[in-house]
């Protein structure tokens, strides 16, 4: 009954076995290994961009921190939600990489809309050499509040920052399941919408830790590199980031981990409504936000469910008071995980 989190699930078998042929003899370091060649090669077929420009790092942290650094000068403001992982789960990182940027919030409690993000934009770029100058745009995909954006929503954000001459960055590191969940292609997902770079995350997704950064004007690329070196983040012995990467794209082993990410959270959202549950957020892809008594949340905890209460105190004196959860399911969530959870769940409610 792990619901933590999808970093806390294992790695697929076959990034394992294909870490475990990298191991095998010498291969060319920092990036020249022969994997990386096939990274670059599947991710511009992925993307339908043959011009695109790939690199590899461990974290999403740092994936999204170096693509940021790349689009926005020191002076400039980064346009991001008021939930979005860059202002909330990056020690502001993202202000240290690009040398003093700061992050403008966008109000919103999931998705940002195109009429919240033009007030912020507007907001900003008035006082002249006193304030901060208009910066990039950055977007999650899936949201931090589980949320999926369309390829048509993507395209409505770009269009608002487009407007102003503004990039956009796309923090992907659950670009998978916000992929699964819909019927759009990686290419209208992306750069057809007015993405200009994409954290593709590997991670959260049943890999051991890697992420890519995809420019997709290759105009960009030699800053990336310079900064990736300079921030600490080339690796030497490359092609164990590499590997598992190759190994993820191979088959489109990357759609399936997330397929089943996403199908074992819509059957625990399934069940959680069954069993009574509200959601704060609806649920879009494998990431749950669900309401239900502290009763039910104390039994869980003390028959061993993992996860992160969200709002409310687990000691609190009223036992039907209703406290909200995060749950996350990965690509290993099994169904007798599940149902455990919701037998205690509904034990607890009855």
């Amino acid at each position: 009954m792990y619901f933590a989190s999808d970093n806390s699930g294992p790695v697929l078998p076959e990034v394992m076995a294909a870490l475990t042929r990298a191991n095998e003899g010498y291969a060319m370091p920092y990036g020249a290994d022969a994997d990386m060649e096939e990274v670059r090669t599947r991710l511009r077929e992925v993307f339908e961009a043959p011009e695109a420009a790939v690199y590899l790092v461990a974290t999403g942290t740092a994936a999204n921190a170096l693509a940021l650094a790349t689009l926005a000068q020191p002076y400039q403001t980064v346009f991001c939600s008021a939930v979005a992982h860059i202002h909330e789960d990056e020690c502001n990182a993202p202000e240290f990489y690009t040398g003093g940027a700061k992050l403008t919030l966008v109000p919103t409690d999931n998705k940002m809309t195109p009429e919240a993000l033009a007030a912020s934009i507007a907001g900003e770029g008035t006082r002249g050499v006193h304030g901060p100058k208009r910066g990039p745009v950055s977007i999650t995909n899936v949201t931090e509040r589980g949320g999926v954006y369309s390829a048509a929503e993507i395209a409505a954000l770009c269009a608002v920052a487009q407007q102003h001459d503004l990039p956009v960055h796309l923090d992907g590191a659950r670009f998978a399941n916000a992929l699964a969940s819909t019927n759009a292609t990686p290419a209208q997902m992306t750069w057809q919408a007015g993405v200009d770079v994409l954290s593709f995350g590997g991670t959260k997704n049943g890999c051991m830790g890697v992420e890519a950064v995809i420019l997709f004007d290759p105009a960009r690329a030699e800053e990336f590199e310079f900064r990736r070196k300079r921030g600490g983040h080339l690796f030497s012995k490359h092609r164990y980031l590499s590997a598992q990467m190759a190994a993820y794209l191979r088959e489109d082993l990357w759609l399936q981990a997330a397929r089943k990410a996403n199908d074992a959270a819509a059957d625990l959202a399934h069940g959680l409504r069954d069993a009574g549950a509200g959601f704060l957020h609806d649920p879009d892809a494998n990431m749950l936000f669900p309401t239900f008594s502290r009763a039910a949340h104390q039994r869980l905890h003390e028959a061993g469910a993992k996860y992160y209460l969200w709002e409310g105190d687990l000691d609190g004196a009223d036992p039907d008071e209703h406290l909200s959860a995060r749950l996350v399911c990965d690509w290993s969530a099994t169904d007798d995980n599940i149902n455990r959870f919701l037998a205690h769940l509904a034990g607890a409610q009855s």
